[in-house]
């Protein structure tokens, strides 16, 4: 549907930091990366980056930002935004269209949604999906400060049917799901690693509480009396490291649990094909889950997850890789269940490799394209009327 249109000049809205390889920034530079490589031109305006340049693409720092904790995610709020720069920066491209990433903070992103010029398509994706009734509060108050900034929008999306909900619910906005995306190609380079001879779990992810690693490992407690050849191998860091690693030496797990750190990007492939089971027991506040279909894409043996409705809306069609990590008992069969049955362990993997290419970047890039095109076309067929 893209093919013939012509080659359009894009800007990513994003306030956070693009230096991350949280689940926004990666879903931004993905994208990004992917409409480069198909001949368009991108720039990413974005809070304090020292990222200068992304995929082919100028990336400006358009802010000081605050790092603050919020609903058990890492944020980097916006406090002092570059006015002159914003304004030489709109005034040097001319965009067609402006790709906003929701949340967004009045201190930066809604200063430049109120600046852009009026023939600038806009677009949004609603990443959001409450962690607490505090999470809910904040968002019901954003609405009322982004007062009239929402009226600027000419299509709104959201990575997930949650998502989707819950725009829904305290924005009083519809939107379109359009879901987060993974570079199968890159990602699945790392199948070719050779995969550890011992069965093998592993957890990728923030070391906070919401993510479940302490839920995890007192399954694993279990689940070592009952099969004590498997590892499990924690990929992470956080605050709550220190506390997880007396679980394991009072426990006496330390030869069979190992704590890797943090995992940068490059790793990530190699780490996740080695898994038999790749487990991401988060609790609650979860929009959709990336990680989920970066462990499918790079080739774990069983991506299980828990059972909140984000990772729901990926992972919902197999009901046996949902979760709840708060019943321990539970959690160590379902481990079991995974590692044992190996009947069950190849028909998951197959239905994953099938389930993952619709998350695929070359498969959600034209749609998105088009999305692009037919806002633009609306917001050229609106001013000729």
């Amino acid at each position: 549907m893209t093919e013939g249109l012509k080659k359009l000049v894009v800007g990513f809205l994003y306030d956070d930091t693009l230096d991350s390889s949280d689940g926004v920034a990666q879903y931004v530079k993905t994208i990004g990366a992917w409409l480069s490589e198909q001949g368009h031109r991108v720039i990413y305006l974005v809070g304090d980056t020292k990222t200068k340049n992304w995929a082919g693409g100028e990336v400006y720092s358009l802010s000081k930002n605050l790092k603050l904790s919020w609903g058990g995610n890492r944020l980097s709020m916006p406090i002092l935004a570059r006015k002159n720069l914003i304004r030489k920066i709109l005034k040097q491209n001319q965009l067609d269209i402006l790709h906003v990433q929701v949340p967004y903070s009045p201190f930066m992103a809604q200063k430049i949604i109120n600046r852009i010029d009026p023939s600038v398509a806009v677009v949004s994706t609603f990443h959001v999906f409450p962690a607490s009734s505090l999470s809910v509060f904040g968002s019901k108050l954003l609405k009322i400060v982004y007062g009239k900034s929402l009226k600027r929008f000419d299509r709104h999306l959201s990575v997930s049917a949650a998502a989707q909900s819950y725009t829904k619910e305290v924005f009083s906005i519809s939107s379109s799901v359009i879901p987060n995306v993974v570079d199968l190609k890159k990602m699945s380079a790392g199948k070719t690693t050779a995969k550890p001879s011992a069965q093998q779990i592993v957890f990728l992810g923030r070391l906070v509480k919401r993510k479940g690693a302490k839920q995890l490992l007192e399954a694993f407690l279990i689940l070592h009396s009952r099969m004590p050849e498997v590892l499990l191998t924690i990929a992470g860091d956080g605050p709550k490291r220190s506390s997880l690693e007396r679980f394991v030496r009072k426990n006496k797990l330390r030869e069979f649990v190992k704590f890797l750190g943090f995992i940068d990007e490059k790793s990530k492939a190699s780490l996740l094909v080695g898994a038999d089971i790749a487990c991401f027991p988060s609790l609650y506040g979860e929009s959709f889950g990336i990680v989920l279909i970066e462990a499918m894409a790079a080739g774990s043996g069983a991506v299980l997850g828990g059972d909140n409705p984000g990772y729901r809306s990926v992972l919902g069609q197999q009901p046996v890789l949902l979760v709840n990590p708060a019943n321990t008992d539970e959690f160590a069969r379902r481990l079991e269940k995974l590692l044992i049955n190996r009947k069950l362990l190849w028909q998951i993997h197959n239905w994953q490799d099938e389930h993952i290419r619709q998350f695929d970047i070359a498969t959600v890039g034209p749609k998105l394209v088009d999305i692009y095109n037919q806002a633009i076309a609306n917001k050229t067929q609106g001013r000729h009327n």
